[in-house]
């Protein structure tokens, strides 16, 4: 596997605390409880590994900003989505619907795969990096973690991250929703998870006030991997399932949907 060919120790010791914690904890307290966790998951999740040629992407006309008709979901998935219960970085349960723009302005959420993620933390730097051009486009920035509230502000604080950017699913109830990929494959053997040897240095910068303790409580959690969205008031524009850890769309062209279609 293309994830296995790394040249350096030091890479190895980065690719293991990127993926997961896995290696220095274990995953699940017993086997008994992990089957139990998988057989009760929602369809997507158990169907999360079959293999598909590309990353699933939903792309806005440059035109018009509609959305071409995709068979990942269904028109009124930013409605179902919106009544999904989740946290602020601060702890107050919020409807995922509140995260949206509230007037039809456009919205980027991204969802990273939980907060201890290395990967994460470098995705999350971007996002920061990245918000003033968003904010200047008119365009509302959402990051959502899989964890609980404590272990987004670990990642906040010692990142750091705008914490009123900053959500918490630890059940996963969004990524559910959208029927994002779950799996040991897709975490730790897909091949599109090679790309994260090319942004290796940007991965070392995140990592300077890393700490294993932002990693979910859940080990099973970790199995969960992110995407990307662009949602103009409540309607789905853009959308991208990451393929596998690390697997993360350029924000340069998510950007560029937005302001498409703030256009």
């Amino acid at each position: 596997m293309a994830i296995l060919s790394v040249r350096t120790p030091s890479s190895i010791q980065l690719l293991r605390s990127s993926v997961s914690p896995i290696f220095s904890k274990p995953l699940f307290q017993s086997s008994s409880s992990f089957s139990s966790s998988i057989v009760s998951s929602p369809s997507t999740r158990l169907k999360s590994n079959s293999p598909i040629s590309r990353p699933r992407v939903v792309l806005a006309r440059a035109s018009t900003g509609v959305a071409e008709p995709v068979a990942d979901y269904k028109e009124d998935i930013g409605e179902i989505l919106g009544d999904v219960s989740i946290f602020t970085a601060s702890g107050q349960p919020v409807k995922f619907s509140d995260l949206l723009d509230q007037n039809d302005g456009v919205s980027a959420v991204v969802l990273l795969r939980h907060f201890g993620c290395v990967c994460c933390w470098e995705l999350a730097t971007a996002l920061r990096e990245a918000k003033p051009r968003f904010d200047a486009a008119g365009v509302k920035l959402v990051a959502v973690g899989v964890g609980t509230p404590d272990k987004a502000r670990i990642l906040a604080t010692r990142l750091p991250f705008p914490m009123e950017c900053l959500y918490a699913d630890p059940e996963r109830k969004a990524y559910d929703v959208l029927g994002l990929y779950y799996g040991l494959g897709r975490t730790f053997f897909n091949p599109a998870s090679k790309k994260i040897f090319s942004r290796f240095d940007e991965i070392r910068e995140a990592a300077k006030n890393y700490t294993i303790k932002a990693t979910p409580e859940d080990r099973s959690s970790v199995l969960q991997q992110g995407g990307t969205f662009v949602f103009k008031g409540k309607k789905l524009l853009y959308g991208r399932k990451d393929e596998g850890t690390g697997d993360h769309p350029s924000l340069d062209d998510v950007l560029n949907v937005c302001c498409q279609t703030v256009a």
